[in-house]
C-alpha cells in the first residue's frame, strides 16, 4: 500500500455520519455498532477513533476505533456504553476495525493498526485489546496480537477470541 494515499488522523465531529455508514457496510447487522453508539464514542473520545481518510476523494477510506480504560479484560459493555472511557487508562479496548471493500487486501487494516499502536504507545498506554471471529485470529496474529484464548464475549451471539497487542 502507498502510504502517501491516506491522511491518518483523529476523526472530526462531522465525519460521524460517515464512520456509522462505514460500520453498516463492514460489519453483519447483529454485529455493528448502532449510529447512537458510534455517535457517543465519537463524542466521547474522538482521540482515540484514527481514521484514514483517502487523499483523491477526501472521505473516510476506514478507521480504528477504542476505548481507553485500566480494565485489562474485553467486556461487551465496552460496545455500548462511552461512560467507561477513561482518559487516562492504561489499555484500549479496541472496538471496531472497518475497512471500505474497495480498499481491502490493500495493507490498508495493517497500516491503522500500526499507527495507531505507535500513537498509543507514544501514549504511554501498555496494550491493545480486542475481540475478533475464528477466522480473523490469523489476520491478527500477524498485526501482532496474541490469542488469549475464547473471549468473555457474546457480541451479536458470536463467539469471539481476545487478543493482546502489548505496547
Amino acid at each position: 500500500m502507498k502510504s502517501d494515499r491516506f491522511i491518518f488522523r483523529a476523526i472530526l465531529p462531522d465525519e460521524a455520519d460517515q464512520a456509522v455508514e462505514i460500520e453498516q457496510i463492514c460489519f453483519p447487522p447483529h454485529e455493528a455498532c448502532s449510529e447512537q453508539h458510534m455517535k457517543e464514542r465519537i463524542a466521547k473520545a474522538p482521540e482515540l477513533f484514527l481514521v484514514a481518510v483517502d487523499r483523491e476523494t477526501g472521505l473516510v477510506a476506514g478507521f480504528l476505533n477504542g476505548l481507553s480504560t485500566d480494565e485489562e479484560s474485553f467486556r461487551d459493555e465496552f460496545f455500548t456504553d462511552a461512560e467507561l472511557y477513561d482518559p487516562k487508562g492504561k489499555n484500549v479496548m479496541l472496538l471496531g476495525l472497518d475497512v471500505l471493500p474497495q480498499y481491502r487486501r490493500q495493507g490498508l487494516g495493517t497500516a491503522l493498526v500500526e499507527e495507531y499502536a505507535r500513537r498509543e504507545r507514544e501514549n504511554g498506554r501498555q496494550a491493545l485489546i480486542l475481540t475478533c471471529l475464528q477466522e480473523k485470529v490469523a489476520m491478527y496474529k500477524k498485526m501482532g496480537f496474541y490469542d488469549d484464548g475464547i473471549a468473555n464475549s457474546t457480541w451479536g451471539g458470536e463467539e469471539w477470541h481476545e487478543m493482546t497487542r502489548v505496547l
